[in-house]
């Protein structure tokens, strides 16, 4: 059996680490990731154990998430601590040690195995290539590094933006144009296909379904939006129809991921039965408008207030979701 070794920070993992990584699986028989981190890192270690276990199941991967030393020249102890941390991640002899940095020849030395230079880095003809990308460079601007991210790592640096309110405020018209304005994924209602399917006659079970089914939609889609996600509604807004219908929500209910940004459209708009549609006498559309504005002040959640025309709607929440992307480009 031929084994392989390599180890990183993978702060966060991209196609250069994904194409080194896909190369020296097809050299050995087992290969071993080591992901190393330290307590202070900007992405936990935890995490990124995370993402490399999701991302390559069929290597072995280990974490060292103590503090080590990160140079040799600022720690007299620095290869003798790193042979120990090597030894307890992989016990058995290192046939090959792959990097795409001229660390691996002292590393190799240091550990045992052939120094197998992947990745290009080492000799210096990486410009313009997979080997020219940087883990930092992605931290700075994951957005501008997009197209090399692994679907894991874009469920961390993608934003979500639901689409709040009540029955006949155009919610589902709104998400389409964009979806369509920022050429990204869509996450329809769960809840309308429920009651199309089961009528509208909602308990606790019917609930809690609609807005877990809701969620986990949407989280199956973060890793394949293009950078934002747009939400027809989520769980926050099933707590609302919760403490409608059956006068409580639920904690399952107000426990998830929130979105980026709820944009909560007003009742400016008129109410159209068509069918599935429940609190459509004014007073009662009233309280559920604020009911549903309650739910997002109790979470705490970031929101910005769309009224007016569907043309005006549409510009408004346009304007809403480039102000929130300016400040995660910042």
């Amino acid at each position: 059996m031929k084994r392989g070794f390599l180890l990183g920070k993978f702060m966060p993992p991209h196609a250069g680490h994904v194409s080194l990584i896909d190369a020296a699986r097809r050299l050995v028989d087992e290969l071993t990731i080591l992901v190393c981190s330290q307590p202070d890192d900007p992405i936990a270690g935890e995490q990124r154990l995370e993402w490399m276990r999701a991302m390559f199941p069929g290597c072995r991967i280990v974490w060292h998430g103590a503090p080590a030393p990160q140079a040799p020249e600022d720690n007299p102890n620095f290869w003798p601590t790193w042979r120990r941390i090597v030894a307890k991640a992989h016990p058995e002899p290192i046939d090959y040690l792959f990097a795409g940095e001229a660390y691996g020849a002292e590393l190799a030395h240091q550990v045992g195995g052939l120094f197998v230079p992947l990745g290009a880095r080492v000799l210096g003809a990486d410009q313009g290539g997979l080997g020219g990308l940087t883990a930092s460079a992605v931290r700075e601007d994951p957005w501008g590094h997009w197209q090399y991210l692994p679907r894991p790592v874009r469920d961390h640096y993608a934003l979500t933006v639901c689409v709040h309110g009540v029955e006949s405020v155009g919610k589902s018209m709104l998400a389409e144009r964009l979806a369509a304005q920022y050429a990204t994924v869509l996450v329809p209602e769960y809840g309308r296909t429920h009651c199309e399917t089961y009528g509208t006659d909602c308990r606790e079970q019917d609930l809690l379904l609609i807005g877990n089914a809701q969620q986990a939609m949407i989280e199956a889609a973060r890793p394949w939006c293009n950078k934002l996600l747009i939400a027809d509604t989520d769980a926050l807004m099933t707590a609302a129809w919760s403490q409608m219908m059956i006068g409580y929500a639920p904690d399952e209910l107000i426990c998830h991921r929130q979105a980026d940004l709820y944009l909560m459209l007003g009742t400016d708009a008129p109410f159209i039965d068509d069918g599935t549609r429940v609190y459509g006498d004014p007073e009662v559309r009233a309280r559920f408008d604020r009911v549903a504005r309650e739910v997002l002040a109790v979470a705490r959640a970031k929101v910005v207030e769309i009224s007016g025309s569907w043309d005006e709607r549409f510009a408004a929440s346009c304007a809403a979701i480039d102000e929130l992307c300016r400040a995660r480009a910042s």
